[in-house]
């Protein structure tokens, strides 16, 4: 991605990204496919669209999304502008036409059109914007936490992501992204750089998901342990 920001990270140092039409692509290994990661590492646009879709699919699948998207608008790049104004109708057959883009084409295909008319509004279409002039981590959080679709944990994904692969590094952004900004971490798509890191994200994200129902299991227990007639007095 020809990324544009403030270079610097919390420690001082520089990152590689520097300005849209000036700065060298960054090469990515997310998707697993070099088509879609090579138009990852040049498009902001294909990458906010990647961070929305995952959710509730296999990596590898949202993040080749935007290649296939833009595949099927007979383009090599996704443009805001077109997007936003698209036919709603004709735009979700865009992501229905099998093989579909996500487990949900329908709703997916509404939130990035979503996003796309929020960043023509907000950005002038630009979607780099978003992060080029953030002052601090604690402002680019908030611009992206303000983006349709992303939550404080995508939010903050996408930030550790920005950061850690995509040179964009505000004073504070590894403590805006919280435990996705750790260095030497493989909690999220922010720490794939390849097949092995892919096989160390996805582990940690099926601990992570098989301890939270461990919990809610033993939260509902304790709860129905407490309710009025399941223990006697002796």
């Amino acid at each position: 991605m020809t990324t544009s920001g403030n270079g610097s990270d919390s420690t001082g140092g520089k990152g590689k990204g520097t300005g849209k039409g000036g700065a060298k692509a960054t090469t990515l290994r997310i998707a697993q496919n070099p088509e879609a990661d090579e138009l990852l590492g040049r498009s902001p646009l294909a990458a906010l669209v990647d961070m929305l879709l995952d959710q509730q699919v296999p990596m590898e699948w949202a993040f080749t999304g935007p290649y296939t998207l833009a595949e099927r608008m007979g383009s090599d790049d996704l443009d805001a502008g077109r997007i936003a104004a698209y036919d709603p109708d004709a735009f979700t057959e865009l992501f229905t036409t099998k093989p579909a883009l996500h487990r949900y084409p329908g709703s997916m295909a509404q939130r990035v059109q979503q996003l796309c008319q929020f960043l023509v509004a907000e950005y002038g279409g630009d979607a780099s914007a978003v992060w080029r002039d953030a002052a601090t981590g604690d402002e680019l959080l908030a611009r992206l936490k303000a983006l349709p679709g992303f939550g404080a944990q995508k939010a903050q994904i996408f930030l550790a992501l920005l950061g850690k692969q995509l040179g964009v590094r505000p004073p504070g952004w590894r403590e805006a992204a919280g435990p996705y900004g750790e260095a030497g971490s493989h909690r999220s798509v922010a720490d794939i750089t390849g097949p092995e890191s892919l096989v160390e994200v996805r582990a940690y994200k099926q601990e992570a998901k098989a301890a939270a129902k461990a919990a809610a299991k033993a939260a509902k227990a304790a709860k129905a342990a407490k309710k009025p007639g399941t223990s006697r007095k002796k």
